[in-house]
């Protein structure tokens, strides 16, 4: 039971609403991190005030569909707030094929619920925000030895099973998040999509797609579950796992 709580908090992005006055000052003194916010801070100000939304949000929650090669950023100021989406983001390519990731080496992008676990400002990939792969799941789920890890949204527009951006973009999803974990949101959300559920021709695709089992299928019913659940509310459902493995809503 503890540990569905648990998790329930992080995937809700539920942190310590205490602001963290420091954190955005200690990153700003990385050059790239620097240079980003010289670059981009008001670019960034002016999309927000086009679209009605107050800058910075004081809490994000991010989407990244595989097959789609897109990730949205959805924004709110309050924890009683709905999301509203503030942009999508082309992502570079993609590693493997459809299904979740299950041991090291497999280069598969991870399917499933995550948060940011991991801002790196000296990346090897221009800016970098890890992700908790393995999670509860999937450590019931992959090799129990060897499940692979060093999962990130990052730049350089490369992967072996991350979620590679333009230096551009990460720019302004990095900024985002520093943001946001500054003004209190120690858990950002990460929902990772093999499709677009909502997109016909990507689900006709998951639907053909070819699979020697059934635990495929099994899995992105129930992260369709968690992603119709947003698409009705605009609210992240609390998503918790059993022993098996399985996510429950």
């Amino acid at each position: 039971m503890k540990r569905f709580i648990v998790l329930a908090m992080l995937l809700l992005g539920v942190g310590t609403l205490s602001a963290q006055q420091s954190f955005l000052d200690n990153q700003k003194m990385f050059p790239k991190v620097g240079e980003a916010y010289r670059e981009k801070e008001e670019l960034l100000k002016k999309e927000f005030e086009k679209k009605g939304l107050t800058y910075p949000a004081k809490y994000i929650f991010v989407r990244s569909f595989k097959l789609d090669s897109e990730m949205e950023i959805w924004v709110k100021n309050s924890v009683a707030d709905t999301f509203r989406l503030f942009k999508s983001y082309r992502v570079c390519t993609l590693s493997g094929k459809m299904g979740p990731k299950r041991k090291e080496g497999d280069r598969q992008v991870p399917e499933g619920f995550y948060y940011i676990n991991d801002f790196n400002p000296n990346s090897n990939y221009h800016l970098s925000l890890g992700i908790n792969y393995p999670n509860f799941s999937d450590r019931i789920l992959s090799d129990q030895k060897k499940p692979g890890g060093e999962i990130y949204i990052h730049g350089d527009c490369i992967t072996v099973g991350c979620i590679p951006l333009t230096n551009e973009f990460i720019d302004e999803v990095y900024i985002l998040a520093v943001n946001a974990k500054n003004a209190g949101q120690d858990f950002i959300p990460v929902h990772v999509f093999p499709v677009k559920f909502g997109n016909s021709r990507s689900l006709e695709y998951l639907g053909n797609f070819s699979l020697t089992d059934n635990s495929s299928k099994q899995f992105w019913t129930e992260l369709r579950s968690a992603y119709d659940y947003f698409e009705k509310h605009h609210r992240l459902p609390v998503v918790m796992v059993d022993d098996r493995g399985k996510y429950i809503m």
